[in-house]
């Protein structure tokens, strides 16, 4: 093969997985329309991932729709939870950081790392749902979470810091809403759930005998 066809295979195989990448995101809001179906379709966004990542061809669009299926059924409740918690966090945090006063800077000191910690575990739950059993329940995904959260704790601070930059930027240009809204967290999630490379894999001349 000449290394004109191997570098058109490369760009073709880039392409398709951006391809891949922006159907799952349309797919994810068509069906987070609903406020019950938004944290069903993150978690379903969050298990067909990989396979996109990969460039496993599985009948994406079948796995995500049975993918959501079986976390509508499991996490509806604690996603509604989510998204009445994170309606009330955030208003939290522009009520008192639009005030003045002494308690202002109280409140703030609060929330601030009260919604990183949150944030946080959030991440942690999407990075441990790919590997999450069949019989898996939101109790059982928190446990997993929290202890991932424990052991991982500087990579999902770097994701807390990721995702916060790129709400920073959706303000500033809230098209972007459209392209990365439950891509982004998901990739960032996707992202700390990474194991860690040893020394012998970040060495580029190491050679194994």
């Amino acid at each position: 093969m000449s290394e004109a066809s191997s570098r058109t295979n490369v760009v073709m195989s880039k392409l398709s997985l951006v391809g891949d990448l922006l159907m799952l995101q349309l797919v994810f809001l068509l069906f987070s329309v609903g406020i019950v179906t938004l944290f069903p379709a993150a978690f379903a966004l969050q298990r067909v991932l990989p396979y996109a990542i990969g460039q496993e061809h599985p009948a994406l669009l079948r796995r995500f729709w049975g993918e959501f299926k079986w976390c509508f059924r499991r996490f509806w409740p604690a996603g509604l939870a989510l998204y009445f918690g994170g309606v009330a966090l955030a208003f939290g945090l522009f009520f008192w950081a639009s005030t003045n006063g002494p308690i202002r800077i109280f409140a703030l000191a609060v929330l601030i790392p009260l919604s990183g910690m949150i944030v946080g575990l959030y991440l942690s739950a999407l990075a441990v749902l790919p590997q999450a059993d069949d019989d898996a329940t939101s109790r059982t995904v928190f446990r997993t979470a929290n202890l991932f959260l424990l052991r991982r704790s500087l990579p999902v601070a770097g994701g807390v810091v990721g995702l916060a930059t790129w709400f920073l930027l959706v303000g500033r240009l809230p098209t972007l809403f459209v392209i990365g809204s439950g891509l982004v967290p998901a990739l960032i999630a996707y992202w700390i759930s990474r194991p860690p490379r040893t020394r012998a894999e970040k060495s580029p001349g190491s050679v194994s005998i």
